[in-house]
């Protein structure tokens, strides 16, 4: 998990966060800036007001938002969609840590030596931080919004919040 004020966030942790807490305000308390690229921005807000996490996206007025869209290098455009490509392009340029759930896209930020945190790094990092975080009960409302979390990956962050049982 990155230790940093300054992080750039991927569409899938955004939503991940929201359907584990019903907001983002997480976030604000644990990172003094946070930046959503223009590309992620259309990637959450494209089908309107109606859909899953627009509105909550919309009322965290604290996150950092990209007006224009980012000049991405061929490689990453080529290899991930375009928020990952973004968020990486975005980190690589201003050298700032990433928070970023699918595992291409984490491996290639891996590849380009960036910090690397995902929407359950953040939850544990409130946890550790002493924020009032059911782990158990975040990866449930997690899954019943149909964000995939692996049963592994779901031990390993139970075990590191001690609620393993």
């Amino acid at each position: 998990m990155p230790d940093s004020k300054t992080l750039v966030i991927n569409t899938g942790p955004i939503l991940a966060l929201i359907a584990a807490t019903g907001n983002l305000q997480l976030l604000q308390k644990l990172y003094k800036q946070v930046i959503v690229t223009n590309e992620v921005k259309e990637e959450i807000c494209h089908k309107g007001i109606k859909y899953f996490g627009v509105s909550e996206f919309q009322e965290a007025t604290f996150l950092v938002q990209l007006k224009e869209p980012l000049n991405i290098t061929p490689h990453l455009r080529n290899s991930l969609d375009k928020g990952e490509a973004s968020v990486i392009q975005y980190a690589l340029d201003n050298h700032f840590p990433v928070c970023i759930d699918e595992s291409v896209g984490r491996r290639l930020a891996r590849l380009y030596d960036l910090s690397i945190t995902g929407s359950l790094g953040v939850l544990l990092k409130a946890k550790n931080t002493g924020y009032d975080i059911n782990i158990a009960k975040a990866i449930h409302n997690m899954k019943q919004k149909g964000i995939f979390i692996s049963d592994k990956l779901a031990e390993k962050a139970l075990k590191m919040a001690n609620e393993y049982k």
